[in-house]
């Protein structure tokens, strides 16, 4: 006792502002129900396991130590216990996620180091400001579960500005309470009452194909008639129906709904609920990931455990991280930088204050978590994996998605990761484990004067289109869907068994992004004139790794959005030798430098091409959207417009309408966001545009960027360029010979649903990692990918 006394001034009194870490130690992922439970430091309030407290004994001094210990408690009759499902997508309330945590006795003693002295807690001989200082960090919520909360509960449905003085028309219309149909076509399912005329019309387009044809929100758009609720929905419990608000875009809350009902005879308590609300199809994609081909459901696959076969649990729609870091941290630089020469102690000694805000940090706790093997051992519901929260919480930080519980696409968290990592070892090469997956893109444009301009700039993926063209089954589709047409007309539905998908090679695929292409309105300095130019482009350098993304969303029949149905063949080996460019050659003539730039006439604001913006409207979209997505693609096209709003439907201001402030002069632009994004590779020119579209959000920017690839070949070409900075000079570079060393699927109607798994060749065998699954791969659905990892073959 005397001992705590000589170090009271060590201990502190947490107020209610600090971030109290008594769920996991800082830098592995050992918690209190680890065998050494887990030790809070009575001044930083950070918690560490037994084998790590010492350490920050040696860097900080802090000697008292709150030592918690969880043990499962037995339940003999847990088998029997029904489980909840959950009704509400949220987690630690009443109907959300985590209601069925076992049960655990939980102890508490007072250590001081380094001795490891203990003293019982609770005991009325501690000082006072020692049993104050403990009471509040027992009863204080930890930092995880704050953040956890705050991140999971869902927004609550507004009440709609148009219901209270809703105009409803006397036209006599009764809606019998079953046998609705659609108005305008036969559709059964998906229909939708207008509550202001009583027409019933089916629902929107799915991006998937599926859904109704649009024919209510066509009504909206001819009558602007505000409020429907769906058929279906409806029962006596009127809060679980779903009202919809054409004019505010967004599911609504109608107080008098009933009353609204009433008007055309239906009486609510006597319906039955017979389909999904929108928010309750939300919860059962992320309460059900009843995918079977690609998680290889139903097979018999073997459990794996060991090194590098540690699973990472679902934190609420965090698959898309989970499946890159199994890939990255299956990949030498990452392994070799994060894990065989650093160890946690290392990066412990040389982290900030709190290390849970160190990427640096939390990046090799990862690591050493998925490789180790430590946290990867059987257990009684298989394996338990660990809960990344901390990394999520410092690669997530200041991002407005990535730090939600929304889901995410793979591909924008894989580039987010790089530029994370590298803004973490800047200049430093070596340790940037980045650096093999890095490459340069060099496009060559040629005009109709015979003269070209070369342009080049750094990227970490490649962007691939599907050309369905090139299909190896035409035969076998042809035959398909003559008789899906017979069947159609027999009112019969095709078995999922009889679907036949097209098969792309991927050779096609690659062959599509090296093509030629036109480049319309291309100001030629030869021509002093605007032309159509020829625009090839190539690799100036091979990665060691090489990253593909397939371009899976695209329009469909009658101008729709929908995720191709596709199976791509994807090779062990390919060889992408042919694709190298090798500059300019003998005989080029460049394009001369600057002529007439001062003939050019100032940029006009940018107009919104009309004809785009009311074939989206009638698809669906809000109007300010639509208008955005013409002028963000240049008015290139509805297939370019809908791409963009497709990639964009999760900004916040998407549906705001345009300002009509005078547009910002050319200085206006900020400095710093021009020279970070001319830093990443891209042209200062196109790095103007991007931020001008973009409103000067650098993430935005780069986006724009990088699904504008025409923007560095439609500006003015003066001559050959070179955008690649001095700092990567060090680009890896060698052959053109990769091997398949992984793949990240996706399941789901749109990147920002639906759910992410990853398959891993790993020691010989092909391993599939679906969140804290991690088991030998049975049926491999290599065809099914969204994002695949080539490595480069030595030669």
């Amino acid at each position: 006792m005397d001992l705590l006394r000589a170090n009271l001034h060590k201990v502190r009194i947490p107020e209610p502002t600090n971030r109290i870490h008594k769920d996991e130690c800082c830098v592995s992922f050992d918690t209190p129900r680890s065998e050494g439970g887990l030790y809070v430091d009575m001044n930083s309030f950070l918690g560490f396991g037994r084998e790590h407290v010492a350490w920050n004994f040696e860097k900080s001094e802090n000697p008292v130590y709150l030592h918690i210990v969880q043990r499962r408690k037995p339940e003999p009759d847990e088998t029997d216990r029904p489980l909840k499902k959950p009704t509400l997508l949220a987690i630690g309330v009443e109907g959300g996620f985590g209601e069925q945590e076992p049960e655990y006795d939980v102890t508490y003693e007072i250590v001081i180091l380094p001795e490891f002295v203990s003293l019982p807690f609770p005991s009325v001989d501690l000082p006072e400001k020692v049993r104050l200082a403990v009471d509040k960090v027992i009863l204080a919520e930890s930092a995880d579960r704050k953040q956890q909360l705050a991140s999971w509960v869902a927004d609550k449905k507004i009440i709609s500005a148009h219901a209270m003085d809703l105009q409803q028309l006397d036209n006599g219309v009764i809606v019998p309470p079953t046998g609705w149909k659609c108005s305008k076509c036969d559709k059964t399912e998906n229909l939708w009452l207008n509550l202001t005329d009583g027409m019933i019309l089916c629902g929107r387009w799915v991006w998937d194909g599926t859904g109704g044809n649009n024919h209510a929100v066509e009504h909206y758009q001819q009558t602007k008639y505000p409020l429907a609720v769906k058929l279906g929905t409806i029962s006596a419990d009127l809060e679980g129906a779903d009202v919809y608000s054409y004019p505010e875009d967004d599911s609504v809350e109608d107080p008098i709904l009933a009353q609204h009902l009433s008007h055309f005879g239906i009486d609510f308590s006597s319906l039955q609920k017979t389909e999904m609300t929108t928010a309750e199809r939300e919860l059962d994609h992320n309460t059900n990931f009843d995918w079977n081909r690609i998680q290889e459901s139903g097979k018999d696959a073997e459990p794996l455990y060991g090194p590098g076969y540690t699973g990472l649990v679902n934190l609420g729609n965090s698959c898309y991280m989970a499946s890159v870091m199994q890939v990255m941290f299956s990949t030498h630089p990452f392994i070799s930088r994060y894990f065989e020469k650093q160890s946690l102690k290392a990066a412990f000694a040389i982290s900030q204050a709190d290390p849970t805000l160190d990427l640096n940090m939390q990046m090799t706790k990862l690591a050493h978590g998925m490789l180790s093997g430590k946290y990867s051992a059987p257990s009684q519901e298989g394996q338990e994996g660990i809960r990344p929260r901390m990394f999520k919480s410092v690669i997530a930080a200041s991002h407005p998605e990535f730090s939600s519980m929304r889901q995410q696409d793979a591909l924008e968290f894989y580039h987010h990761l790089i530029d994370k990592v590298e803004q973490a070892n800047p200049g430093n090469h070596e340790l940037n484990p980045c650096t093999g997956f890095k490459f340069i893109i060099e496009e060559r444009v040629q005009c109709p004067s015979g003269k070209v301009s070369y342009n080049q700039h750094c990227d970490n993926f490649l962007t691939l289109s599907i050309p369905l063209h090139e299909a190896t089954n035409k035969e076998q589709l042809e035959a398909f869907h003559e008789k899906k047409a017979a069947m159609d007309l027999d009112g019969k539905e095709v078995s999922k068994e009889e679907i036949v998908r097209p098969r792309v090679p991927l050779e096609a695929c690659l062959a599509s992004f090296s093509g030629g292409e036109e480049v319309p309105e291309f100001y030629s300095t030869a021509l002093n004139s605007k032309t159509t130019a020829i625009k090839t482009t190539g690799l100036k350098t091979f990665p060691d790794y090489l990253v593909l993304q397939m371009r899976k969303f695209v329009m469909g029949e009658g101008w729709v959005p929908k995720k191709l149905d596709v199976y791509i063949d994807v090779p062990d080996i390919i060889d992408i030798s042919h694709m190298r460019s090798n500059g300019v050659q003998p005989g080029e003539e460049l394009l001369p430098e600057g002529a007439s730039c001062g003939n050019k006439a100032e940029p006009a604001r940018p107009v919104a091409d009309e004809d785009i913006v009311s074939q989206l409207a009638n698809i669906g979209f809000n109007y300010f959207a639509c208008q955005k997505a013409a002028i963000n693609t240049s008015n290139a096209g509805l297939e370019e417009a809908m791409n963009w709003l497709l990639s964009h439907t999760q900004d916040p201001d998407i549906n705001e309408p345009i300002s009509q402030d005078p547009m910002p002069a050319e200085d206006t632009i900020d400095e710093a966001s021009l020279q970070t994004l001319v830093s990443f590779g891209f042209p200062e020119d196109v790095s103007r545009m991007a931020l001008k579209a973009s409103g000067g959000n650098i993430e935005r920017a780069t986006e724009w960027v990088f699904s504008h690839p025409e923007a560095s070949s439609s500006v003015s070409a003066d001559s050959s360029t070179n955008n690649v900075k001095d700092d990567d000079s060090h680009i890896s570079d060698g052959s053109g010979r990769y091997k398949l060393m992984a793949f990240v699927s996706h399941m789901g109607t749109s990147t920002h649903c639906g759910h992410y798994v990853a398959h891993i060749l790993k020691d010989g065998r092909w391993t599939i990692f679906n969140d804290n699954k991690v088991a030998a791969s049975v049926d491999l659905p290599k065809d099914m990918g969204y994002l695949y990892f080539f490595q480069r073959i030595s030669s």
